[in-house]
């Protein structure tokens, strides 16, 4: 086995001495040895409970036969980080998050690893890292919180964002803002709608990386435990069974985590995070495949922010092995799983959704997908909308441009100015090189639902969205303003067509005018006194 490079031979005596000392016997040099990759912090609600569940992993790879090594990554609550200079370190720290595990699993030699996570960047790093390094995996998600309750209402940390602008809007008092904000979050789990993180939880199940129900059950069910502990004994099954990383995630895996994510209308982050794993993984998977899929597979859940009902009512009708049930004839069936078994056969013995709030194909809340890829003048290398968040009337716009160079100028003339109809936002010099960092936009996002702006304004930025964010929001526009894209030309005034029927974004302005303006055009370079994000400009940090 891989670990007896640190365990047999006489010339690993010290080695042994050094396992000796953590508690290990001879006998337990025969076994497998086991990361538990563990994300514990008590500043992330969706990861104050992580430690209770490397407890119950720990506990079925010892009684499966293995040894059990935990230690922790870190992991950045996107919450915490939003709208302030955090936010640029969050994109960034999936790397740090893959690379510190590829560290930790390659010094020590360890022969399969549980993935514990629950959070935006945290589970896309744990994916990266078991790609790239292709030992027996499994995942074990954290789990959505329960939502919150204000006045009868439910409610949950998005919900807190969009009152600012009621706040903003005179409606709502301070007191009244101060109760909201003790009511939304009650406690352990990842952001009870159906944003980034509990997006990924359901994709790394649809890819058969995760035991069956793992997503949807909740941080604080006691069904998480039972899950936690039987993830323990299966990855040893995986080990004694050679089922690598590899073995069970092949391309197909991926095209099925992107059937589910538009059957659920999930975070537009997806369409970075599962490119990324492609890459890492040495998949092709072009950007125009999101868009195809998006196009043949309807919408069969709808979760906030595109909806009004939490992840707690999708687990009450019966979760992503229900969905998958119904979601059948699009999915690769002959694709392998944790289990041991083909997706196709764990189908036959999945539930049928126990209500109506998953629906059928042939009745459901909208007839494409929940995400959809654009191009245009304005994004020649592609731009990404949630469709499943973005009304049906608004999805053809034009407006006139109303330009800022950082998220900070956009969310200050937000909360307090006053906005004509058909105005499009340009939130630029927020990409990935550009901010440094590709920033999320939720609290632009919020303000513009709060003040009942969504059918006048429309945002779009080189950054990048929260899942949280609904209304006309087109993100990740490709080239990015610090590289010279088109819209790093885009001036006040100038009219955009933003065309989602016909996967189309046009900056309206005359090509004379543009090479004009690009020929005087500099890029705009924010400074920053961190190492760190400067690392970022030299475009080698992300794989």
């Amino acid at each position: 086995m891989r670990s007896d490079v640190i365990k047999k031979g006489v010339d690993r005596a010290p080695h042994r001495s050094l396992l000796h000392a953590v508690g290990l016997e001879k006998k337990d040099f025969e076994k497998p040895f086991v990361a538990v990759v563990n994300s514990y912090t008590n500043i992330v609600p969706g990861h104050i409970h992580l430690n209770s569940l490397a407890e119950e992993v720990s506990k079925g790879i010892r009684d499966e036969g293995g040894v059990p090594f935990i230690f922790n990554t870190i992991a950045v609550c996107d919450g915490l980080a939003m709208n302030h200079e955090g936010m640029k370190y969050s994109l960034p720290s999936r790397e740090v998050i893959a690379d510190s595990i590829e560290i930790m699993l390659s010094a020590h030699m360890l022969d399969a690893a549980v993935f514990i996570s629950s959070c935006d960047k945290i589970v896309p790093g744990h994916l990266l890292a078991a790609a790239r390094l292709n030992l027996p995996s499994i995942f074990v998600t954290g789990g959505p919180m329960y939502p919150g309750v204000f006045k009868g209402r439910r409610v949950d940390l998005v919900s807190v964002f969009e009152m600012l602008g009621e706040y903003y809007e005179g409606k709502i008092t301070l007191e009244e803002l101060g109760e909201f904000e003790r009511a939304a979050c009650p406690g352990a789990g990842s952001c009870a709608g159906l944003f980034t993180a509990n997006t990924m939880a359901c994709l790394v199940e649809a890819m058969g990386l995760s035991l069956p129900g793992m997503a949807a059950t909740h941080a604080l069910d006691d069904n998480k435990k039972k899950l936690a502990y039987e993830s323990g004994r299966r990855i040893v099954g995986l080990w004694r069974e050679g089922l690598r990383f590899k073995d069970i995630v092949k391309k197909e895996n991926l095209i099925n985590a992107i059937i589910v994510d538009n059957a659920m209308g999930g975070s537009t982050n997806t369409v970075l995070h599962i490119s990324a794993l492609a890459k890492e993984a040495g998949y092709d998977l072009p950007l125009k495949t999101f868009d195809e899929v998006s196009k043949k597979v309807p919408t069969l859940v709808l979760i906030r922010p595109s909806g009004e009902s939490f992840m707690i009512d999708f687990y009450n009708d019966g979760g992503v092995p229900s969905l998958l049930k119904v979601l059948r004839k699009y999915l690769h069936l002959n694709t392998m799983t944790v289990t041991g078994k083909t997706l196709g056969a764990l189908i036959e013995e999945f539930p049928e959704p126990k209500g109506n709030f998953i629906r059928p194909p042939n009745n459901p809340y909208r007839s494409e997908g929940g995400i959809a890829i654009l191009w245009g003048s304005l994004a020649p290398e592609g731009a990404v909308i949630k469709l499943a968040g973005t009304p049906i009337q608004l999805r053809t716009f034009k407006g006139k441009a109303k330009v800022f160079n950082s998220e900070e100028e956009a969310v200050k003339s937000l909360e307090r100015e006053e906005f004509t109809e058909n105005t499009v936002v340009i939130v630029r010099y927020e990409g990935l090189l550009g901010g440094p960092g590709m920033r999320e936009m939720l609290m632009p996002t919020s303000l513009i639902v709060g003040r009942n702006l969504v059918e006048k304004v429309a945002l779009v930025t080189d950054g990048r969205f929260s899942g949280g964010t609904k209304g006309i929001a087109i993100g990740h526009v490709s080239p990015e303003a610090f590289l010279g894209g088109p819209i790093a030309l885009v001036e006040d005034g100038d009219e955009i067509l933003i065309d989602v029927p016909n996967r189309k974004i046009d900056l309206l302005v005359d090509e004379n005018e543009l090479k004009s303006r690009r020929e005087k055009w500099t890029p705009l370079v924010k400074k920053t006194d961190s190492r760190f994000l400067n690392k970022l400009r030299d475009n080698k940090f992300f794989t």
